[in-house]
């Protein structure tokens, strides 16, 4: 069930969550052999990766195993991505990724969440976009949640846990990110 927000929510024990759950396996499957792969597999990488996402990334798309998905079908991927090594996407929540970003090893880009509420948070799996615009660069090891838009040419800083959305030519770091200095020419 998707809202005016774009927020899908998935309740336990319903013909949507096990469709979530069998996504969840697919893509295990297809990481799990997209893993074992090198550098060098770079045409066999995007053939694996395009599979997971259902539709052909172009051949400027570059990644470096290994790497994490719990679903992919959610996911759109611009013109010459890379995506270093160790990532991990979450997509229930729609993950767009735009032309010539960069992605740096360890990073977690996570739409899904669950309720804060102790009786909820087992019953309910939330879903929340993350939008990455053109020319993004995100640092080694920040985390993206879902609801986020990084705006055209921003940076993401090291480490940095990202919570709200970051203004273009912007960077940001910290945890939570906020605001460090604009970006000029």
């Amino acid at each position: 069930m998707a809202s005016e927000d774009n927020t899908k929510i998935v309740y336990r024990r319903t013909p949507e969550s096990a469709a979530m759950v069998a996504n969840v396996k697919r893509a295990m499957a297809i990481t799990a052999t997209l893993n074992r792969l090198t550098f060098n597999d770079a045409d066999e990488v995007r053939t694996l990766f395009s599979e997971l996402i259902g539709k052909k990334v172009d051949e400027s798309f570059s990644l470096i195993p290994p790497f994490y998905a719990t679903g992919g079908g959610e996911t759109r991927v611009g013109r010459n991505v890379f995506i270093n090594q160790n990532c991990t996407f979450y997509d229930l929540g729609g993950l767009d990724i735009g032309d010539d970003v960069m992605i740096g090893p360890n990073v977690s880009l996570i739409t899904t969440g669950h309720p804060l509420e102790p009786s909820q948070r087992r019953a309910v799996t939330i879903g929340k976009p993350i939008v990455i615009e053109r020319n993004v660069w995100i640092a080694a090891g920040a985390t993206i949640i879902g609801g986020v838009t990084v705006g055209e040419n921003s940076v993401v800083a090291a480490g940095s846990v990202v919570t709200k959305d970051v203004p273009p030519n912007t960077l940001v770091g910290g945890n939570p990110a906020r605001v460090i200095r604009s970006i000029g020419e």
